[in-house]
């Protein structure tokens, strides 16, 4: 047993959750009209995925909710849980049971669950077609589509019985090549594109990049010229200088001696000169007479300082005698004035007033305020005191810098009056001297020429080495700039001749400078065509270079990769069109077997067999050819021809309503039994049988039972009697939908 349980809560009539369990091979749900027992055979169809509502006698998602009654208030939800056996793995899940749950909202909104995980209906599709459950619902007929299968077009017909063959996961299969290969092919176009995108930047790096290369070979030659040149230079500038220094340091020394040595004579002859003695004896003299005349200032200047010094101490000490006694306070001349005023003042205006009482109060504050006056003046300091002290401390500052005055003006003149005693000692001796020191003065003046000239002769070899180091500077500045780091490494290299023999640096000294020139001259070439090329930073560009390489490399594999998969996916596409194909022809003629075997058991004769038809339909308007004309499209379908027994029927459409419900039994069941799917659900698809086809229809039903379960919505007794389990429908005055269950089996049983 596949179907173990249905749990319907909320579905249509179903307001209340309501479960059936499925133990027997056939099991009946019986009920009157309008008790909602095709809302069972509904609710299998749209748990295990039907996405058309009006196959589901509906308008909309919410027309599948319990829309409510006048006692029940009506839902807001509808789900469906069915209850699959897979102890035998019939699923391609690592499960014993599998629970689907498909819930839809009063939104529309679906919810698809596999054993309590939401999946997409993608996977409920898939899992069930891998049981041969597809979606053009073949193993479900529900009331009214019993001849469905007859009146679809060859198209329709076709894809039920593909359905029903179980190819439908090989054409899951083959959509999903189909949509892979679509989004491959969108992929290696986007791909494509990318590069196409990235070629002329790539092809524009690998200029740049062959640029580079020449600019690096010219580096390296560069490198290696520079390297040679400074290093050559260098050894030439340090030996010169050192040689140039040490032969400078011996006649430098030599001058300064005799430089010396022709001062000291000059000094002697000059001295030995009777007018420049007189002169300097003249000038000492005036010296002497000047420090005399200074000290003598200083000293008339000291003596005036004291004198009022002196002066301003009498007087000072007179003011604190009389600031002692009231008596001989002074009264500022400005005061009086200001206090005369004032009274003068007072008394024009009491005198205009010309009254004795204004009178009397006028006399009694001016005498008020000469008392208080007169208190003021003997509280207040007196001023001229106050100025003379300090008068008195600025002077006695003055003396003291006239003290040291007067001694530095005494000490320049003993000094002056010694050395004009010395100058008239030494005056007799320098007479001597003078000869020989004339003498002495020819012969120095002709050894400083000499080594003087020796030394602007090797200060020009020195100045001409310093501008050539000037230069070697500028020039390693510049090759530091144009070769980085490996340019400050000339001192490393080895100086080489033609042979490959070292040179040795006393070779490279005496080296003549026009060869040294001229490779200054090719370094300069170098860096010209260096230059022309106008390479940057070249660090940069190889690594911008490599990584465009590098993308366009990999978007290379990954087309490769793609085209790959395409040619793959289109393997597989051909391969799964083949085995359709191949399992299509060899089940179609299986069916069209059985068909005509359950046709010849119905109608006790006959003949009936399936036919392979190729249809053309006009193709849409999206599908237009380059000219721009519809083009017309070649369909396979399947036909059925069915012959009766003792009559001459040319077609379908003119079978009476019992000749077709017997004809779409027949196949039916002839699709059922050649790949039979795990149930098979079948509302009143009895209804139109008499009693004799209806003992025929449960002799089937009881030989389909044995490959596929089958639930049966009928109100045949015949059909009732072949059942396992028998479900009743009601329904009170509420509206609701009511199970019922009997097993036939116990009753039976019990009865006996």
């Amino acid at each position: 047993m596949y179907l173990k349980e249905l749990s319907i809560t909320g579905f249509k009539s179903f307001a209340k959750k309501g479960e059936l369990e499925f133990s027997a091979p056939i099991t009946a749900i019986v009920g009157p009209n309008g008790s909602g027992k095709s809302n069972v055979a509904e609710s299998f169809r749209f748990v295990l995925g039907e996405q058309s509502v009006k196959s589901m006698r509906g308008k909309r998602g919410e027309d599948l909710i319990w829309g409510g009654s006048a006692q029940v208030a009506r839902g807001n939800r509808a789900s469906v849980t069915i209850t699959l056996d897979n102890s035998n793995k019939v699923f391609p899940l690592d499960f014993s049971e599998i629970k689907i749950e498909r819930v839809v909202h009063r939104d529309g909104q679906n919810e698809y669950i596999l054993n309590g995980s939401t999946v997409r209906l993608k996977d409920i599709q898939e899992l069930l077609a891998s049981a041969n459950i597809g979606s053009t619902g073949h193993h479900i007929i529900s009331q009214g589509e019993a001849d469905r299968i007859l009146t679809a077009n060859p198209k329709e017909r076709r894809e039920m019985i593909e359905d029903a063959l179980g190819l439908k996961i090989y054409q899951y299969k083959r959509q999903e090549a189909e949509r892979k290969l679509t989004k491959t092919v969108e992929n290696v176009a986007q791909v494509e594109s990318l590069r196409r995108e990235a070629a002329p930047h790539l092809k524009y790096l690998e200029k740049q990049v062959q640029k580079i290369e020449k600019s690096l070979q010219l580096q390296e030659q560069l490198k290696a010229v520079y390297a040679e040149y400074l290093r050559r230079e260098d050894i030439y500038i340090a030996f010169h200088y050192d040689r140039l220094t040490t032969a400078r340091r011996i006649p430098q020394a030599e001058l300064e001696g005799v430089t010396a040595a022709l001062a000291a004579a000059k000094k002697t002859l000059q001295a030995s000169e009777s007018n420049q003695d007189s002169e300097q004896l003249i000038k000492l003299q005036e010296a002497v007479q000047q420090a005399l005349h200074d000290r003598q200032v200083a000293e008339r200047e000291f003596s005036k300082c004291e004198g009022q010094i002196a002066l301003l101490e009498r007087r000072v000490a007179e003011q604190e005698r009389r600031s002692k006694t009231v008596e001989g306070k002074a009264i500022p001349y400005a005061d009086i004035a200001a206090l005369i005023k004032d009274i003068e003042q007072q008394v024009s205006k009491v005198v205009q007033k010309d009254e004795v009482t204004f009178l009397q109060r006028a006399l009694s504050d001016i005498v008020h305020r000469l008392k208080l006056f007169i208190e003021r003046s003997s509280a207040a300091t007196d001023t001229t005191s106050e100025f003379d002290i300090k008068e008195l401390r600025r002077l006695k500052e003055e003396i003291e810098k006239l003290a040291i005055r007067v001694a530095d003006a005494q000490g320049k003149e003993t000094r002056a009056r010694k050395v004009y005693g010395e100058m008239e000692e030494q005056r007799v001796k320098e007479a001597t001297d003078g000869r020989e020191a004339e003498r002495a003065v020819f012969r120095l003046v002709g050894e400083q020429r000499e080594l003087e000239t020796q030394l602007e002769r090797i200060d020009r070899e020195l100045a001409i080495l310093d501008r050539d180091r000037n230069e070697f500077k500028r020039e390693l500045q510049e090759a530091v700039a144009l070769l980085g780091r490996a340019a400050a490494a000339y001192y490393e290299y080895l100086i080489v001749d033609s042979a490959g023999a070292s040179v040795a640096e006393e070779t490279v000294v005496q080296e003549d400078r026009e060869t040294q020139r001229a490779r200054r001259h090719e370094l300069e070439k170098l860096k010209i065509r260096l230059e022309e090329l106008g390479i940057g930073a070249t660090d940069e560009v190889i690594k911008e270079y490599n990584d465009a390489k590098e993308r366009d490399a990999f978007l290379a594999h990954e087309i490769a990769d793609l085209e790959s998969s395409i040619s793959k996916l289109r393997e597989l596409i051909t391969e799964l069109d083949a085995k359709l194909e191949e399992q299509f022809v060899v089940g179609i003629k299986k069916i069209s077997l059985e068909f005509n075997r359950f046709f010849t058991l119905m109608f006790g004769g006959g003949e009936a067999e399936l036919v392979t038809v190729t249809t053309k339909t006009r193709a849409s308007e999206d599908e237009l050819t380059e000219e721009g004309e519809i083009e017309e499209k070649k369909e396979e379908g399947i036909e059925l021809v069915a012959k009766l027994p003792n009559k001459r029927v040319k077609g379908l459409e003119m079978l009476s309503g019992g000749e077709r419900a017997l004809t779409s039994i027949a196949l039916i069941f002839a699709m059922s039994q050649v790949n039979p799917p795990p149930f098979i659900i079948l509302d009143e698809t009895d209804a139109a049988l008499d009693e004799a086809n209806s003992r025929r229809y449960g002799d089937m039903i009881e030989a389909l039972s044995k490959k596929s379960q089958l639930i049966l919505i009928t109100h045949n007794r015949e059909t009732m009697s072949r059942a396992g389990i028998l479900y009743g429908v009601t329904m009170a005055g509420d509206g609701i939908s009511k199970l019922l269950s009997v097993k036939l089996d116990e009753a039976v049983a019990v009865a006996k």
